[in-house]
């Protein structure tokens, strides 16, 4: 019964698509001349040619043109003449060959046209506030408030279909490997996981909040307590917390956990999956390969960062011993003072002027820096080594630190030192940030290169000097290296997790981890991150619970939707690559939300605002 049912609604879709239409642009090549059909679509541009009425017909997959001749459809051409951009029409016709000449090789139907016999006004459009037709600048506000316009657009209807693309493999990827594809709730507790919840009042329970999922983190281990073993979903997430180019209060991740897995076995998983994903959906860029694995330790001292792009050098090399006897004040107050001396050589910039230096020393002042010492080396008489610097700090650095210095990043005459003395942190930060500027000003970056590293060997544990306690680095799920656990006691600075990133140009694009499956250890863990026993059991008593009834070993890792399809798309953030997203302050201009609400509702929610005076 249910197989006659499902045959009678596609029969019935079937002469509903005939019609409206019997192709779109897609079906239609050099071999469908002769044939009549009928399209439906939008007028992407119209063209008068007095006497011939031409119109570029718009549908998902592409363009065609269409041309209208009074000579063979007095009333097809009489209606073309009334069309304007954008208009939704149908039209029929014979599909011809394009005179010689005239073809068109940026379009798929380029060498065909419809010659168009009848023309049906579905819908008119008023003048949209932005073209269509044309990839131009425009305010991105105007865009999110119009932002079903901004889809029909080519390069956003490209990211779109990228995105589904990229799912589409993902979930075949998994589900040909076993993984069960399992939902889990969006309504679920407040608990800490890293940034603050968005939070659901109860109609019901009066007082009480649901809270929106940060990632399903409890929720994937308990299926894993469950024994499902593989499981995978393509989740929403929720953050209430500041938004940047790579960030969205709501967001999309591959949530992925399997059991009776180590470290090893994630990682060559994750290698295969995404060699699969480019390979499928974006052939044209170079992967490289094996993906490198560096630990959290050495991307600090190269980078500067654990999110390193390593498709260009400019590495970090750390300058303190050298600086540490300088006569130099920055240098010896920033050694005496626990920090660090640290930069990039910029090869070849020794000749940048005046104006070029204050501009990067202005961009290290953004980045946090009190200053930069920038060195434009200069050799010896004969040409044979470094010898001196044109800086203004130059005579205040001797021969022998200046040629260490030079020594230490293998530098030559003409190359330009940018030198940061600070504190460890604000160090690092200032010079990734130069170093990225620079890999651009200095054409470094292959942007078909996707450079995909695995970050491994994180620290678990954070210190906050403003909290004065610790934190996790990634979550306090994170199972740390079984030879490190006695040093829970003693030194949990220095105990290292089951934790790992995948890095791909400069941003992190899955984060994951082994897990804890002991109650007994992950008391400890939430003990040490100044929990009560009384506060443990109310927020992760349901999970510690389930680690009592034969939880199995188990790990997963939740690589990001939007970023892997900003890179993919080469787009700069993933708002151009989310249908409907919020702007930089987490508004929705095309629904004017957040909004207020009615006293009504906020009675049945017992809520009282209070509006700041």
């Amino acid at each position: 019964m249910k197989a006659f049912v499902c045959s009678i609604i596609i029969l019935s879709l079937r002469k509903r698509e005939i019609l409206l239409r019997t192709h779109s642009s897609s079906d239609l090549t050099i071999e469908s001349i002769g044939q009549t059909v009928t399209l439906a679509g939008w007028v992407h541009r119209r063209r008068d040619h007095g006497g011939l009425i031409f119109i570029d017909l718009r549908d998902r997959d592409g363009l065609i043109q269409v041309v209208f001749d009074p000579r063979v459809s007095a009333g097809g051409h009489g209606i073309a003449d009334t069309l304007r951009n954008e208009y939704v029409v149908q039209v029929s016709g014979e599909i011809g060959r394009r005179p010689s000449g005239t073809e068109n090789p940026k379009l798929a139907t380029g060498q065909i046209e419809l010659a168009g016999k009848s023309c049906r006004v579905l819908n008119t459009s008023k003048t949209p506030p932005f073209y269509i037709n044309e990839d131009v600048e425009v305010d991105e506000s105007l865009r999110l408030e119009y932002r079903y316009l901004d889809l029909r657009r080519q390069r956003m209807k490209e990211n779109i279909i990228l995105r589904h693309q990229v799912m589409k493999c993902l979930r075949d990827y998994l589900n040909a490997r076993g993984f069960l594809e399992i939902e889990t709730p969006i309504l679920i507790k407040s608990t800490p996981e890293g940034a603050r919840d968005f939070l659901v009042p109860s109609r019901l329970q009066s007082g009480k909040f649901y809270a929106l999922p940060q990632s399903p983190q409890q929720l994937k281990q308990l299926l894993m307590v469950a024994g499902f073993e593989k499981y995978y979903q393509l989740a929403r997430c929720f953050r209430d917390e500041d938004l940047r180019a790579d960030r969205q209060p709501e967001f999309t991740q591959l949530d992925l956990e399997m059991s009776f897995v180590e470290q090893e076995d994630i990682l060559i998983l994750m290698e295969d999956m995404f060699t699969c994903l480019v390979e499928t959906v974006k052939p044209s860029m170079r992967l490289l390969k094996p993906f490198p694995r560096l630990s959290y330790d050495e991307v600090m001292a190269r980078y500067g960062t654990d999110k390193p792009d390593v498709r260009f050098g400019l590495e970090l090399r750390d300058l303190t011993d050298i600086a540490a006897g300088s006569q130099f004040g920055v240098f010896r107050s920033a050694v005496q003072g626990d920090g660090r001396v640290k930069g990039i050589c910029a090869p070849g910039c020794g000749s940048y002027t005046r104006s070029q230096l204050d501009e990067l020393i202005g961009l290290a002042k953004t980045y946090g820096a009190k200053g930069l010492v920038a060195l434009a080396l200069i050799s010896d008489a004969e040409g044979l080594a470094v010898d001196k610097a044109s800086s203004a700090a130059a005579k205040f650095i001797s021969p022998e630190e200046l040629r260490g210095m030079a020594n230490r990043f293998g530098a030559r005459a003409g190359d330009l030192l940018l030198i940061v003395a600070d504190q460890a942190l604000t160090v690092d930060k200032v010079l990734d940030q130069l170093r990225r500027e620079m890999g651009r000003r200095l054409g470094l970056i292959d942007p078909t290169l996707l450079a995909m590293v695995f970050v491994v060997d994180f620290p678990l544990f954070d210190w906050s000097e403003d909290e004065k306690r610790w934190n996790p680095m990634h979550h306090p799920f994170t199972a740390p290296k079984e030879g490190d656990i006695p040093l829970l006691d003693t030194a949990p600075g220095a105990v290292k997790s089951w934790a790992y990133d995948v890095v791909c140009n400069g941003y992190e694009i899955s984060s994951g981890s082994i897990r804890i499956h002991s109650r007994d250890l992950q008391e400890k863990i939430f003990r040490l991150l100044g929990y009560s026993q009384e506060r443990i059991e109310l927020l992760f008593g349901q999970l510690l619970r389930a680690l009592e009834y034969g939880a199995p070993p188990h790990g997963g890792i939740a690589p990001g939707i939007d970023r892997i399809v900003m890179i993919l798309a080469g787009e700069e953030t993933i708002r151009e690559v989310i249908p409907f997203p919020k702007n930089q302050s987490g508004c929705d201009l095309l629904f004017d939300a957040p909004s207020d609400v009615s006293e009504e509702q906020l009675r049945e929610l017992h809520i009282i605002v209070k509006k700041e005076r």
